[in-house]
C-alpha cells in the first residue's frame, strides 16, 4: 500500500454533502437509468433483443436470444444492486478524498462502482445460462419467465432457504454491512486498484445475495412486485441492525415454502 493510500485511510476529511452528492451522481445516475430501462422492458419485452422470438419459439436458443437474456439480467442487477451499494461507494469516496486532493481525480470512485457492476454482470451471465437451460428443458415458461415445475420450484426455494443460514452467507453479508472494515482490509491505490476493490466487493455481494436473486426464477424474472421486494429486502439486510436473525427467519420460511411445493 502506498503512503497516499495509508493517508487516505487514516483520518479522511469530512466531505460536504454537495461533494458526496456529486461523487455519487455517476453510480446513482446509472442505477436510475437501469430502473428506467428495466421499466420499459417490463412494459414492452420487444425492446429486448431476441425476446419476442424467444417467447414464440424458445427452442433452440439463438445467439440473439441469449444476448437479450443477458442484457435483461444485467440491467436488472444494476437496477437492483447499485442502490444497495451506495453506502459502500460513499464511504470509499470519503476515504479516497486525500488522494483526490493530490490529483487522483474522481476516476477511482467511478472505477469502484464499475467493478461492482462488473461482478454482477458475471452473475447475470450465469443466470442467463440457467434460465436458458430450464427453458430448454420445458421447466420454465418463456412467456411468464418462471418455473412451471413444482419440484423445481420447491428445490429452488429450499436451496435459497438453506443458503440463508450458511456461514458463507453470513461471512459475505458481514463484508457488505461493514464498509469501513471492507475498505481497511481490501484497500488498493489508483484507478485499477479501485476497480479491483469494486469487483471484490461485488463478489462478496454476489456471495451474499445470489440465492435471493434466484427466487426470480420461481416468482417471475420480470415481475415488478418481486423485483422491488427483493431489492428492498437486500437493502434491509445490508443496512438495518438485527437482520442476522431476520435472515435466518427468512431462510426457514423459504424452506417451508419449498417443502409445500414438493409435497
Amino acid at each position: 500500500m502506498t503512503g497516499a493510500g495509508k493517508a487516505s485511510r487514516g483520518g479522511s476529511p469530512r466531505l460536504p454533502l454537495l461533494h458526496v452528492a456529486l461523487l455519487l451522481s455517476g453510480p446513482v445516475g446509472l442505477a436510475l437509468a437501469a430502473w428506467i430501462y428495466l421499466g420499459l422492458m417490463i412494459d414492452d419485452m420487444s425492446l429486448v433483443p431476441g425476446m419476442k422470438a424467444l417467447m414464440m419459439h424458445p427452442d433452440p436458443f439463438s445467439p440473439a436470444q441469449l444476448v437479450g437474456l443477458f442484457l435483461m439480467w444485467a440491467v436488472m442487477m444494476a437496477a437492483m444492486m447499485l442502490p444497495t451499494a451506495t453506502t459502500m461507494i460513499a464511504t470509499y469516496a470519503r476515504m479516497q478524498a486525500r488522494d483526490r486532493a493530490l490529483g487522483a481525480g474522481w476516476g477511482p470512485v467511478l472505477g469502484f462502482a464499475a467493478g461492482y457492476v462488473l461482478a454482477w454482470s458475471a452473475f447475470s451471465l450465469g443466470a442467463t445460462l440457467v434460465q436458458a437451460w430450464l427453458t430448454d428443458l420445458s421447466l420454465m415458461s418463456p412467456m411468464s419467465m418462471k418455473t412451471v415445475s413444482g419440484p423445481v420450484t420447491g428445490a429452488v426455494l429450499i436451496a435459497a432457504g438453506l443458503y440463508q443460514v450458511t456461514p458463507f452467507k453470513q461471512a459475505c453479508l458481514s463484508q457488505c454491512r461493514s464498509p469501513i472494515g471492507f475498505l481497511m482490509t481490501e484497500w488498493r491505490d489508483g484507478r485499477l486498484g479501485a476497480l479491483r476493490m469494486g469487483v471484490n466487493h461485488g463478489l462478496f455481494c454476489v456471495g451474499c445475495c445470489w440465492a435471493l436473486m434466484g427466487l426470480l426464477l420461481v416468482a417471475g424474472v420480470m415481475t415488478p412486485v418481486w423485483i422491488i421486494a427483493i431489492t428492498a429486502y437486500v437493502l434491509a439486510e445490508k443496512t438495518m441492525p438485527g437482520m442476522e436473525r431476520a435472515t435466518k427467519i427468512t431462510g426457514a420460511l423459504l424452506i417451508g415454502g419449498g417443502l409445500w411445493f414438493l409435497i
